[in-house]
Order: structure tokens, then C-alpha cells, then sequence
């Protein structure tokens, strides 16, 4: 599996102690990977690093086999990028803004998509008339998402792209997301909501004080940081529970024709963040 994202011993810091302290990862093509941890510790950062707005001070940084600070103008057409404030006119209609953005950042190719077709794909093409300050917060990410999916991008970088969004956008926005996985391209998105982190991701890094404390999906980080999945059922009239780090291997023990009421209830991603940065304040 190719990497699209590689990034070895990158130290970056803006005059004090280092935000970014000898950061190392990966990211490989067909992945979403879910960037986790505190306000402050780096992961916009790490965006400005990939996206070649900043500069390290030490270490190798590599967006799509290129480091982004050189990169032809045929690069950024393959990079798809939602950041977390919005970025538009807001007099503008939404139609204007797309063509705008097409027109001055998508020259240097010709696998464009049209207006009309990312618009139905954000489910805006209703609002293709209207100005974006008449639009809700949810519609105008939606803009922002319609930008980027311009270029039939090879990458996605999401900075936050559901913050302040209600439950019917943000799942809005996570099917755009998986869609676009389906198609093939590779995702790196920053969030602060870990159920979204839970529900998306196929891997997870979790940061504090500039580097990658833990690496993996969601499964194996519960595995290696939570508490142990705890397993009910009831037999013989008697409610019984049992805790294991292995509940697939308990549950080959038990006679499941002879019981009922079974559940397994596995630490959730969540509570799995909270052992590890709590651990790590601890350190």
C-alpha cells in the first residue's frame, strides 16, 4: 500500500519549546485517519507543515511522494482542503464563489469537475443562486466541501470540517466523507468529536505535546489503553458477567444455545482517549 502522507521527525516551533517535537507517521492510500488530542498540541500545525504554509526546522515531510514547499502547481490540484473557519465571500453567490475557485486554482488540469455536479454532491443545488451570507453554518461547510471535491482530489485534508454543525449536516458531511473513500481517495481530518473519530476512521492517532502517543485503529487502541470489554448474559435464570481483554475468544466458551440476554459492551473510544491523555498528564 502506497503512502500518501509521510512525515519523519518533524520539529517545528514558533520561538518557544517545540509544538511539533520529533513527530513521525504515515498515512497510506484508501485510509481516513483520524487525528486526536487537546487544543494545542500541534495537529493544525501538522496541517500548515503538509500543506507547505509552514516551514520545519528540522525533519522530512512528503504530501503525495512531494514536499509541498516545491511542488508544481499540478500538486495542489490533487489536494482537496476544508479548514476550520470558512473561506468565502459572502456576498457572493455560491455558484460564483465555485466558479472562482475553479477558475484560479484548477488550471493546471483538466480532471475538473463542473460546478453543478460538486453542488449535487453537497446537496446544494438549490442554493447555487443564493449568497452565502443567506446560508446556514451547515450550508456553507457544505461550500467549502464542494471547493475541494473540485479537483477529484487524491487527498482530503479536513481540518475540523463538522465543528458547529447539527446532527442532519454533520451526517451529511460523514457520507460525503465515505463517499469519497469509496472512490478511492485518502483522507487526513482533525476533530475534536471522537464518536465521529469512532465512526469513520479506519485509523486513529492520538497526539499530546507534539508527537504520536498511540497508533491504530479503533479496536486495537482499545485493546492496547482501556479497560477490558465486559460480557453479560443470563443462564439458568442467573445473570452472570465476566471481564477479558479478549471477549471473541471468551465467547467461544460459552454454550450460546443455552443462554440469552448476551452483550458485550467494549470500551468506547472515548474513554480509551481519556485513559491514555489522562496517563500522559500523569507522566
Amino acid at each position: 500500500m502506497n503512502d500518501i502522507v509521510t512525515v519523519e521527525n518533524l520539529t517545528f516551533t514558533y520561538g518557544g519549546p517545540p509544538v511539533l517535537d520529533g513527530l513521525s507517521l504515515e498515512v497510506r492510500q484508501g485510509e481516513l485517519v483520524c487525528l486526536l488530542g487537546p487544543n494545542g498540541v500541534g495537529k493544525t500545525t501538522l496541517i500548515e507543515n503538509l500543506l507547505g504554509s509552514l516551514a520545519p526546522q528540522s525533519g522530512t515531510v512528503r504530501v503525495l511522494g512531494t514536499d509541498p514547499r516545491r511542488a508544481p502547481a499540478s500538486f495542489w490540484t490533487r489536494i482537496g482542503l476544508v479548514q476550520q473557519n470558512w473561506t468565502d465571500h459572502p456576498k457572493w453567490r455560491v455558484a460564483d464563489q465555485l466558479e472562482w475557485i475553479r477558475s484560479i486554482q484548477m488550471t493546471a488540469t483538466d480532471d475538473v469537475s463542473t460546478v453543478e455536479d460538486v453542488l449535487t454532491a453537497v446537496g446544494l443545488s438549490e442554493q447555487a443562486g443564493s449568497r452565502l451570507s443567506r446560508l446556514s453554518g451547515g450550508q456553507r461547510r457544505s461550500v467549502d466541501l464542494a471547493a475541494a471535491l473540485l479537483g477529484r482530489p487524491s487527498l482530503l485534508v479536513l481540518d475540523e470540517p463538522t465543528t458547529g454543525l447539527d446532527p442532519v449536516a454533520r451526517t451529511h458531511v460523514h457520507d460525503l466523507i465515505a463517499q469519497r473513500i469509496d472512490d478511492g481517495a485518502t483522507v487526513l481530518m482533525t476533530t475534536h468529536d471522537l464518536a465521529e473519530a469512532e465512526r469513520l476512521a479506519s485509523r486513529v492517532l492520538i497526539m499530546a505535546h507534539g508527537r504520536v502517543l498511540a497508533d491504530g485503529s479503533v479496536t486495537e487502541l482499545r485493546e492496547q489503553l482501556s479497560d477490558d470489554a465486559e460480557i453479560t448474559w443470563v443462564q439458568d435464570g442467573r445473570r452472570h458477567v465476566h471481564t477479558t481483554p479478549t471477549p471473541e475468544r471468551f465467547l467461544q466458551s460459552l454454550d450460546l444455545g443455552s443462554i440469552s440476554e448476551l452483550t458485550v459492551t467494549r470500551p468506547t473510544l472515548e474513554e480509551t482517549y481519556l485513559a491514555l491523555t489522562r496517563k500522559e498528564t500523569r507522566s
